[in-house]
């Protein structure tokens, strides 16, 4: 019930309480002492030359200050631990042991526990959601005999071979001869604005180039092959500082999961380091993967040019985050990104570990 009343309105009946008990009692004391005019003696009786109709009023007001405060410092201690269980399912954190303690509260106040059992429900019911969301993604979905996931891959295959085969040979075959130019240039007499041109022409093809590795990266396949997801992404990692120069940094964990899900995070990852190669222009970038509690954390950092969140929507890398934060909620995760113009940006995805019996958690919300 306290629950429902606001300290406001309980500190005022408190108060009102207070002064009708006090005014009460002076009431018998003036009537066993045969005092008439009571009333009046209430405003010309002085105690340290204050009247004692205002000391009266002093202590309801001290004794709905103390129902205040009493009732902030109980409401502070039993609606901080609900703010911090709907915080850590925000986070997706479901797993968290924090959410299945339950409230203190008195047992004549079932509005706090009302309020715990339907966060422990709502508990229950995202880690059914994430779960089923992680079974349907491991379905393979078939369309015309194939499924989905043979579809893209041959059509990145072929892609990346005429990307390479047609566009990245032609590119090359020009950079070529413009070190040529160049070397020519230098030895003869060739206007200076001749050699900026050349010097703008070579930087705009190495540009090319590395937005062609880029997008070669991109259309790799999906698939680990067989090989688990850290080693998967170490070797993406290693064959990256070969083609690129970028200095990179990388803590990887061997975690253990599904396989649509370690694919998925693969591919998160691949995503990931083609909008940093296309967009970001960065010189270094951290990759992490860890297990923590429940959850797998994957984290990738760079100190390129950034974004302005709020702007992120017009620029050239939002479809793949968007395709990234359709990936992660179709395995019951989360995506946090920050980023600020000349930053760099960070993306941090957790993806729950969803359990394979989480019944128990329905009996003890029952119960």
């Amino acid at each position: 019930m306290m629950g429902k009343i606001s300290r406001q309105m309980l500190s005022l009946y408190a108060a009102c309480s207070t002064f009708i008990v006090v005014l009460l009692t002076l009431f018998s004391y003036f009537h066993s002492i045969k005092q008439k005019n009571w009333m009046l003696e209430l405003i010309q009786r002085k105690v340290f030359y204050i009247p004692l109709i205002f000391h009266m009023i002093l202590i309801s007001l001290l004794v709905g200050l103390s129902t205040f405060l009493l009732v902030s410092i109980v409401q502070k201690a039993q609606y901080g631990r609900i703010e911090e269980k709907l915080r850590l399912l925000a986070r997706g954190s479901y797993e968290s042991p924090a959410i299945s303690k339950s409230v203190p509260h008195a047992s004549n106040d079932q509005y706090i526990g009302e309020v715990d059992q339907d966060i422990l429900k709502i508990r229950t019911k995202l880690l059914e959601m994430s779960k089923e969301l992680q079974l349907l993604n491991s379905r393979p979905q078939i369309m015309d005999g194939e499924t989905k996931e043979e579809i893209l891959e041959a059509e990145r295959h072929r892609l990346a071979r005429e990307l390479h085969d047609s566009v990245s040979q032609q590119l090359f075959a020009a950079m070529m001869m413009l070190s040529a130019l160049n070397e020519q240039a230098q030895r003869s007499e060739t206007p200076e604005l001749f050699r900026k041109q050349l010097v703008t022409v070579t930087d705009i093809i190495n540009a090319s180039q590395s937005e062609m590795r880029a997008l070669l990266l991109h259309l790799r396949p999906v698939s680990l092959e067989g090989k688990s997801l850290r080693k998967g992404i170490e070797q993406l990692l290693r064959e990256l500082q070969t083609k690129i120069k970028i200095e990179l940094t990388w803590d990887v964990e061997d975690v253990r999961l599904n396989n649509s899900i370690e694919d998925h995070l693969f591919r998160i990852v691949q995503e990931l380091l083609s909008n940093t190669l296309r967009h970001a222009k960065a010189k270094e970038l951290e990759v992490y993967l860890h297990q923590v509690d429940k959850n797998v954390l994957l984290r990738l950092v760079d100190d390129g040019v950034g974004f302005d969140m709020n702007e992120q929507d017009n620029k050239a890398g939002s479809y793949g985050l968007k395709n990234i934060r359709e990936r992660v909620a179709g395995m019951g995760g989360i995506v946090k990104i920050i980023s600020f113009k000349g930053q760099g940006t960070s993306v941090e995805i957790k993806v729950p570990v969803i359990k394979e019996d989480i019944t128990s958690d329905q009996s003890n919300v029952s119960g």
